[in-house]
């Protein structure tokens, strides 16, 4: 039976190439004719795939619909919180998680530190776009157009000395965040506040959340923070592994 539904399960991502006929899914399966049309069969019963007039097969609406339904279901914030909440015990500081949503970053989750000095941001609350790490990392994904877009109509207080200045250094910054794929917020909201963060990809790999950790330099200096970078990226690799449903099986992690 697990050979059959691993067979089935095997002409999706051929037919995701394109339409494919009897011939050419037996042939990729190494199975026979009748074997493969079983198998077309039952997917087509089910909505998964569709027999064209040329009789050719591609993937079926249901397909599509499924994954769209799928996506909707999903709570980003309740698949991050476990990943969240092992970053913050592993290092003791202030984990914060975050989207883009009708041009603001808001926060959307929190741990907080462990230590005595903590943090005010708050969940729900718009952090500070043109200097926070985490909305560096959302920008930074956006197609070349619209990232230049939202950085030219932007403010740019001057919150710290190493607060980011105009559009055109932002503009800089965002392209190397971009090239490197993780951010930093070295005292540039608050010069006493460090911050590291790494983004969260979908399914089509494009950055859907961005989380981050930070800390006072009372606590711990902005070098020293920097160490975490590796597990932090760790983190929101995995969130975005379990989010977009490619996480490794089980199996294979335990070996």
């Amino acid at each position: 039976m697990s050979q059959t539904v691993d067979r089935a399960l095997s002409i999706l991502p051929l037919l995701a190439q394109g339409p494919a006929d009897l011939g050419q899914v037996a042939e990729r399966l190494g199975v026979h004719k009748s074997t493969a049309l079983r198998l077309l069969r039952t997917l087509h019963e089910h909505g998964l795939v569709y027999r064209q007039q040329d009789q050719r097969y591609r993937l079926g609406a249901r397909l599509f619909a499924l994954a769209q339904e799928a996506v909707e279901n999903l709570d980003l914030r309740e698949i991050a919180h476990p990943h969240l909440v092992a970053l913050n015990e592993q290092c003791g500081h202030t984990v914060h998680l975050a989207v883009r949503e009708e041009g603001d970053v808001l926060y959307i989750d929190k741990v907080e530190s462990r230590y005595p000095v903590r943090m005010y941001s708050r969940i729900g609350r718009p952090v500070a776009i043109t200097v926070a790490a985490v909305a560096k990392l959302l920008l930074a994904d956006l197609p070349e157009a619209e990232r230049r877009a939202v950085a030219e109509r932007l403010d740019y207080p001057a919150y710290t000395p190493r607060s980011t200045t105009d559009a055109a250094a932002f503009l800089k910054e965002l392209a190397t965040v971009r090239e490197q794929g993780w951010a930093t917020d070295l005292g540039g909201h608050e010069e006493s506040i460090n911050c590291v963060g790494a983004p969260i990809r979908g399914a089509d790999g494009r950055v859907v959340a961005a989380m981050s950790v930070s800390a006072p330099n009372v606590v711990v200096g902005a070098e020293e923070l920097l160490t975490l970078l590796p597990l932090v990226r760790r983190t929101a690799d995995a969130i975005s592994r379990e989010y977009s449903g490619t996480a490794p099986h089980p199996d294979k992690e335990a070996r």
